[in-house]
């Protein structure tokens, strides 16, 4: 038992059954016109106001806080809208590409131009040769290589956010005058991990842990996709020995 209850006269409703009693009866005060009249809270700039008055202030408060929240979930959409189409874009030209610099080309063009972000890069992981001279964004390496400058950051299938070692900024966006201070990167993976797609910031925070990653996600999903085939039809077939002829 409380204080307050030990307190109270047998018989004597508390506070707490007031309460109580009107949220079971929201229809207690129909018909009771004099009494709402006569009921007054304290207000914020110190008069006193009747409770209908209350009511209707707390109804507003509730509605422009849903408008703004209404106002909010539009602009998310409009924003969602146009990464929608400028992520339609790049990839209409990605599949357009006949061949793995132009893929790229393509994807460096669209993230700096419709993106304006400051920097791409599609690096590639095969152990063969390339028939095909790698140029701009695109760079080709061997697996162990990239395993051993970007480390942990390959086990994952989701982008990974954030400002990275200035060692893993360099390997993922060389020959730069202008360093990268942020970096969003998604492993490219269908069977296996076949290279990473990386982007670039010039700002150190653009790019964060909490960052959603809906869109790249979406964008790498079509290049892994794509990659095997191409990346086949430029690769070295290996070199085969004949045994037989060595030995005689």
């Amino acid at each position: 038992m409380t204080e307050q209850t030990a307190r109270e006269k047998p018989g004597e409703l508390s506070r707490e059954d007031v309460a109580e009693y009107l949220r079971e009866h929201p229809d207690f005060f129909l018909g009771q016109d004099e009494l709402l009249r006569s009921l007054t809270l304290p207000h914020d700039s110190g008069r006193a106001i009747s409770l209908v008055e209350r009511q209707v202030h707390l109804f507003r408060e509730q509605r422009d806080t849903l408008r703004r929240e209404l106002v909010e979930l539009v602009s998310i959409a409009r924003h969602n809208d146009r990464l929608f189409e400028k992520s339609k874009r790049l990839l209409l030209q990605v599949i357009e590409a006949v061949n793995l610099n132009e893929m790229a080309a393509a994807i460096d063009d669209s993230i700096r131009g419709d993106f304006g972000l400051d920097a791409a890069s599609v690096i590639l992981f095969t152990d063969q040769a390339l028939t095909l001279n790698p140029q701009g964004a695109l760079q080709v390496v061997a697996p162990a290589q990239a395993k051993e400058r970007l480390g942990d950051l390959l086990e994952g299938d989701r982008a990974v956010c954030g400002q990275f070692r200035e060692s893993e900024r360099t390997f993922l966006f060389p020959d730069r005058e202008e360093p990268i201070a942020s970096v969003a990167l998604v492993p490219l993976r269908d069977q296996e991990l076949r290279g990473v797609f990386a982007i670039g910031s010039c700002e150190s925070g653009y790019f964060d842990q909490n960052m959603g990653s809906l869109f790249l996600t979406y964008i790498s999903d079509t290049l892994s996709r794509l990659l095997p085939s191409m990346m086949q039809r430029y690769c070295e077939p290996p070199v085969v020995v004949d045994v037989v002829a060595e030995s005689n």
